[in-house]
């Protein structure tokens, strides 16, 4: 005890998704297909991209971006979490905790400004063709990628500054399979509404200002398409109905999770499954694999 009301946690116990023994077993096969078929795919996406210089543009330097922080995102929940679906004391260190915060909110971040950047390229590509290749310049696409991870960093830290030295006394156990600020905050010893309140502001216009962004530019280039050419209109809602797929299955857990996490469901560790794995493998799929030149370039590397 240090000070007489504060307790001195060293390690948090994980309650995980189930104590089930056959749900654990069918979890375990189910994560692991998933975690490596991502990783795989994400990485075999990257180096295609770099080894092929007819892929040398715009579009897929900012999805050979996406596919590497995909691998990130994939990586910092899901492994642990396999592993400890065996374990019958489920850990992990405060240290541990901090860092796994800091990565899944910097890598989280990062991707939802990183799809927003490609919402945008794409957008400049149809709907002000001419100037494409000047507006999305090498030097464009580095900056846009520096202001992705800059604000995946910022929105990090601003909220790990305020948890980082919170006195943990309540309880150290965490319902879910991962550490993240609105559950850490929980078993907080003093009253915490203030900063719930900034962690939700925080997440919330992260989340909510992309997601309505990424809307908003699809609208606007299905529009322009439907205007400009009615045959492929078809063609595009059919691309854009996939990318619309892939950011709602990324941007609903986290609006659900972090615009109301106060009180926290029980539901939201479930829909955190999407976040930290389905989402990473789907983006391969919808984003490259559904893509004609992608399919060639692979079959060369191959």
């Amino acid at each position: 005890m240090d000070g007489g009301n504060r307790s001195v946690v060293s390690e948090f116990l994980l309650l995980g998704l189930t104590s089930s023994w056959k749900m654990q077993i069918f979890l375990f096969l189910f994560f692991t297909i998933f975690y490596v078929a991502s990783m795989l795919e994400n990485l075999l996406i990257v180096l295609t991209i770099i080894s092929d210089h007819h892929l040398h543009s715009p579009m897929y330097f900012l999805l050979a971006n996406l596919s590497f922080t995909d691998t990130g995102v994939s990586s910092i929940a899901t492994p642990k979490m396999i592993y400890d679906l065996f374990r019958k004391c489920e850990v992990i260190s405060l240290k541990g905790c901090i860092t796994q915060m800091f990565f899944i909110h910097t890598v989280g971040g990062t991707e939802m400004v990183l799809l927003t950047v490609m919402a945008y390229d794409r957008y400049v590509a149809i709907c002000k063709p001419l100037h494409y290749l000047t507006v999305m310049s090498l030097r464009m696409c580095i900056f846009l990628l520096a202001v992705a991870w800059t604000i995946g960093l910022t929105h990090s830290v601003a909220q790990l500054a305020f948890v980082v030295n919170l006195p943990i006394c309540s309880s150290n156990k965490m319902d879910s399979f991962y550490c993240d600020f609105h559950r850490f905050i929980k078993l907080a010893c003093t009253d915490a509404y203030r900063l719930e309140f900034l962690v939700t502001a925080n997440s919330g216009f992260i989340s909510m200002g992309t997601f309505f962004i990424l809307i908003v530019s699809y609208i606007f280039v299905l529009a322009t398409v439907r205007k400009h050419s009615s045959g492929g209109s078809s063609k595009a809602l059919s691309t854009l109905s996939a990318h619309i797929t892939v950011v709602v299955f990324f941007f609903g857990p986290c609006i659900i999770v972090y615009v109301w996490p106060f009180p926290t469901l029980p539901i939201d560790k479930y829909l955190a499954i999407f976040d930290v794995l389905i989402t990473s493998f789907m983006n391969s799929i919808i984003y490259t694999f559904r893509n004609k030149e992608m399919k060639v370039a692979m079959r060369r590397l191959f």
